[in-house]
């Protein structure tokens, strides 16, 4: 019995950890499909995280919920496991386009 007990109680604290936190509303802007020859990352309205990146030959994806901003920066992942991704330069118009920099990358919001 004490067992199945601390199982359940395992189970429901590694669910906890997996959750994320949806993007806040003062950082709306964030939230869409950003693209760069190499690299894309699509940030959704519920926190969910889509990384792609290819560099010199090395493909680097995530995949995993949003644990919150620090600034312009957010981390991403589950549990212990976080990826903080640098925001160089936050999300702005310019001529007509979205734009961000993200570990230094410049990146367009797709329409």
């Amino acid at each position: 019995m004490r067992f199945v007990l601390l199982a359940v109680l395992l189970i429901a604290m590694l669910m906890l950890a997996a959750c994320g936190v949806a993007v806040p509303q003062d950082k709306a802007a964030y939230v869409g499909e950003w693209k760069a020859d190499g690299m894309s990352l699509l940030i959704t309205r519920d926190g969910s995280i889509v990384y792609h990146r290819m560099r010199k030959g090395a493909r680097t994806s995530i995949d995993a919920p949003l644990k919150g901003f620090h600034g312009d920066d957010f981390d991403v992942g589950i549990g212990p496991l976080t990826t903080t991704f640098k925001v160089n330069v936050p999300p702005h118009e310019e001529a007509g386009e979205w734009k961000m920099t993200v570990d230094g990358v410049e990146l367009t919001r797709s329409h």
